[in-house]
């Protein structure tokens, strides 16, 4: 195919979107490749499209490779399939609702579990229909609050999901190694460097869960990996916690002065002044910090939360609203502190919270809210906390003598150097974009919609099934996030809009022809070529549009065409080379076909 600039609806610009923080949106904008049509909402144009194109059809060969089979639902869906599995109100403000004329409930699917789930019950009812793999390639929506990072966090995004069902366990585990390795595939042919983390499902439900995460600064997603093969989202990551000791020997409890000390700073300053140990000063880690937070429920109920971790650490919020999905998460506030008046803000403490302590040698009044601790406060470990009273707290309060809390959560920040569970060493901290998520959801679904077929025995069993996305439209945005320089874009040659940029830069018939006659014999051999023939743009324009654009091939023919070369040059490396014209098509068909 031939596209020329001079026609070609191309618009490139010199300055930045205002609305622009990371380079791939600024980069897709000033391009032409993508316009805004409204927030979190972009419009592909002719070149862009060609990107996205490429990288879907990249994702349907692999799809297709393991024996999976597309469909297309509508993204807008009836309320009742999402109100059965009861993600109607769990997946809360993100799902974009509304009602037509009639005054009935819809929804903009954000995924399509439901609908497949319900197909398959329609089309299949022995075991002899499975194993089937079914997947889709469609536009989904979000109602995100702050839609930002241009195709990497929008309202309306193309994803790739697909789905598989199995009647047994057996058999799931096998459709998700099939998955596994398609998506390795995948994103090994789209040029994208990726880390395979352990993840969390989320509203999405299921049991083994893992991410493909492209490892960069600008990810929202905090991944975490050891040099010993261990790597995983930072939300499912699970801290190595002390083995119990004996408090036997431990001093009882004490409640002392620690005045002005709302802080753990402040707590350790005073301490250390007015308190010290005879062994070492005291440290924020010998502290029990308590956070108050409010979770509200998918039916609109609200539960207070008391979160103990030590006091070196904080709360991960990410980390918390994972744990406690798919309840949200809001800050405990002055009116919720007002009803709780045995809460003292700085200095709370496992009295406050209605468990037992032995500092004042009384027992508190229970409160009625769930008190979790983190892992680290294993039976015998000693703490210093709040006593509940303004200016005191407890040191020496023994975890499983002097209180006992209502469980454990996982929610205290992951840090570099921190051990991997499985024992393969410190940890380090990264960031990532997620790309792809793979779930082994299970019976889930099915049973909510009463997915069943007959098994070899003529007996009903329930279908087991996994999910398995891909960002196709953010794939792009990273793909750009990672392929650029100063100059511009710079697209891998399996996702570029075309194969060749030729760029006439004169304005003599003779250059002009030839620019013709090469991109001519290139469209003939096969290859997608872009022509810039703009008669009226100077060279210097032409060459910054080539650089912006980021086509890998880019081939200048001007004044050195009376010597009879071109110049072919490598938009990734800079390299250029000097070929001869006769030569000029046979060398470039052999340089993209590799």
């Amino acid at each position: 195919m031939l596209l020329r600039t001079s026609t070609l609806l191309l618009r490139t610009l010199r300055e930045d979107p205002a609305d622009a923080e990371l380079a791939s949106h600024k980069l897709l904008v000033r391009a032409g490749f993508i316009r805004r049509a409204a927030p979190g909402g972009f419009t592909w144009l002719p070149l862009g499209l060609r990107v996205l194109k490429k990288v879907e059809r990249i994702v349907r060969e692999e799809m297709d490779a393991i024996g999976a089979q597309e469909v297309h639902f509508p993204a807008l869906l009836p309320k009742e399939p999402y109100e059965a599995t009861g993600r109607w109100e769990e997946y809360g403000p993100n799902l974009l609702r509304l009602k037509d004329r009639r005054g009935a409930d819809f929804l903009l699917a954000p995924t399509h579990e439901e609908m497949f789930t319900l197909l398959v019950k329609d089309q299949c009812s022995s075991y002899k229909d499975l194993p089937l793999s079914l997947y889709q390639v469609q536009t989904k929506f979000r109602d995100e609050a702050r839609p930002r990072a241009g195709l990497l966090r929008g309202r309306e995004f193309v994803m790739k999901d697909s789905y598989s069902f199995d009647v047994d366990d057996a058999g799931l585990e096998k459709a998700y190694q099939r998955h596994r390795e398609a998506y390795v595939r995948i994103f090994d042919r789209l040029g994208l460097e990726y880390v395979i983390v352990s993840a969390v499902s989320g509203a999405m439900g299921g049991s083994a869960s893992e991410e493909f995460l492209h490892p960069s600064p600008q990810g929202e997603d905090t991944f975490v990996r050891s040099a010993g093969g261990y790597a995983a989202n930072v939300e499912a990551v699970t801290t190595v916690a002390p083995e119990p000791v004996s408090w036997d020997d431990a001093p009882a409890a004490v409640v002392l002065d620690t005045p002005d000390t709302p802080t753990i700073e402040s707590l350790v300053a005073v301490s250390n002044a007015l308190h010290p140990r005879d062994d070492r000063p005291w440290e924020a880690a010998d502290t029990l910090k308590n956070v108050i937070v409010l979770l509200r429920h998918p039916d609109g109920t609200a539960e207070p939360l008391a979160v103990g971790v030590p006091g070196d650490r904080e709360v991960d919020t990410k980390r918390l609203e994972a744990a406690v999905s798919p309840a949200a998460v809001e800050p405990f506030d002055e009116a919720q502190f007002a009803q709780h008046p045995e809460l003292v803000k700085g200095y709370i403490g496992p009295g406050g919270l209605g468990l037992r302590t032995t500092g004042e040698g009384e027992t508190a009044t229970t409160t009625g809210i769930r008190y979790l601790v983190d892992p680290r406060v294993a039976p015998g470990t000693a703490w210093v906390t709040g006593a509940d009273q303004p200016g005191k707290h407890v040191f020496g309060l023994v975890a499983g003598r002097d209180f006992t809390a209502d469980g454990t959560i996982d929610v205290a920040e992951v840090r570099d150097g921190d051990p991997a569970p499985d024992g393969s060493g410190p940890l380090e901290t990264a960031r990532g974009m997620e790309m792809g998520h793979i779930f082994q959801l299970g019976r889930k679904y099915a049973e909510a919609l009463d997915l069943k077929v007959l098994d070899e025995n003529g007996k009903l069993v329930t279908v087991t099934m996994g999910s398995y996305g891909v960002g196709v439209s953010r794939a792009v945005a990273a793909i750009a996030e990672a392929g650029h320089d100063e100059l511009g874009l710079v697209w891998p040659r399996s996702v570029a809009p075309v194969d060749v940029h030729v760029v006439v830069a004169g304005k003599d018939a003779e250059v002009v022809a030839a620019g013709e006659k090469l991109a001519a014999d290139l469209v003939a051999a096969g290859l997608d070529v872009l022509l810039d023939d703009r008669p009226r743009v100077s060279p210097g324009v032409k060459f910054k549009d080539a650089e912006l654009v980021g086509v890998p091939t880019i081939v200048t023919l001007g004044k050195r065409l009376s010597e009879g070369v071109v110049e072919v040059r490598d938009r990734a490396t800079g390299e250029r080379a000097d070929v001869a014209v006769d030569d000029a098509a046979q060398h470039l068909v052999a340089l993209v076909r590799g």
